[in-house]
């Protein structure tokens, strides 16, 4: 049942309605100033407490936090709570030379996430220098397969770069389901 209090919108194409405000994981209280050490315990009563406040939407990456987001928030969707949510995830574009660092990286997030699949793979930061590489390296082969065997959901990308860039990447595939774009 969808919260009395929180506001849903429809997803895209998708038969899901999203929460109006979802749990971002890019800047965690941190133990001591040191960006990597997260403060586990208070991640996890935050996490935990936007979903009991019907929050559906936890969103996570590879590097942040020095790759230790991914494992705090595993740990907060412990307990039944990772039923409750849709978990996004971004491939580390920027450390990508094969198929196979692909599956790497995927199944090394999916093992901090504890879980086996992620509803939502993101190619992260995409731009005008990766995007070329991500299509010489056929990543869109690659998302399939793992589509196909269940460890991916949905496939989106992050952006941070100019709008003719944004248009290339929008037009060069069909299969997207969502992209984040910096917005203040």
């Amino acid at each position: 049942v969808l919260g009395i209090f929180m506001k849903y919108r429809d997803f895209g194409k998708l038969d899901w309605k999203v929460s109006t405000l979802g749990f971002g994981t890019m800047r965690l209280p941190v133990v001591n100033e040191d960006q990597s050490n997260v403060d586990e315990a208070e991640v996890i009563r935050m996490i935990r407490y936007a979903i009991d406040h019907d929050v559906n939407y936890v969103d996570t990456a590879y590097p942040y936090h020095g790759g230790n987001s991914e494992t705090v928030v595993g740990k907060a969707l412990g307990e039944g709570y990772r039923e409750r949510v849709k978990l996004a995830t971004k491939m580390p574009v920027w450390m990508v030379n094969s198929q196979e660092d692909m599956d790497r990286f995927l199944d090394e997030q999916l093992r901090k996430l504890q879980t086996d699949h992620v509803d939502f793979y993101l190619l992260h930061a995409l731009n005008r220098e990766r995007w070329p590489k991500m299509q010489d390296l056929n990543v869109f082969e690659w998302t399939e397969n793992a589509m196909a065997d269940g460890r991916i959901g949905h496939l989106g990308f992050s952006f941070h770069d100019e709008f003719e860039v944004f248009k290339d990447i929008v037009d060069g595939y069909d299969g997207w389901t969502l992209c984040q774009i910096q917005y203040n």
